[in-house]
């Protein structure tokens, strides 16, 4: 994956400010808070997980425990949500991306 200038060949985090190489996560399936701490820490107000090149869905409960921290969660595959991050990213908005590369 292209960041910026960058060539990315891991799974990996990013913001408007900040971008975190070799997320260290590999089943979207068992997706957890804690893996998605790094994302929550950079306190974005909506988090996108893209979970490689097809929909993968998370423990159905993971929603409702990013949104006790505030921050809203949406899950679709990675090429659906680099499109959604750079749209976000253009308005403006506080939207954190974790992106699987594959599965």
């Amino acid at each position: 994956m292209r960041v910026g200038e960058e060539w990315i060949r891991s799974n990996l985090i990013v913001s408007a400010e900040e971008l975190l190489r070799d997320w260290a996560t590999s089943d979207p399936a068992s997706l957890t808070v804690a893996d998605l701490a790094p994302a929550m820490g950079l306190a974005p107000q909506i988090i996108i997980v893209g979970t490689g090149a097809s929909l993968t869905l998370p423990q159905i409960d993971l929603m409702a425990e990013i949104a006790a921290h505030g921050i809203g969660l949406e899950i679709m595959d990675t090429p659906a949500a680099c499109r959604t991050y750079n749209v976000l990213i253009h308005e403006r908005r506080s939207v954190v991306a974790a992106l699987f590369l594959s599965h």
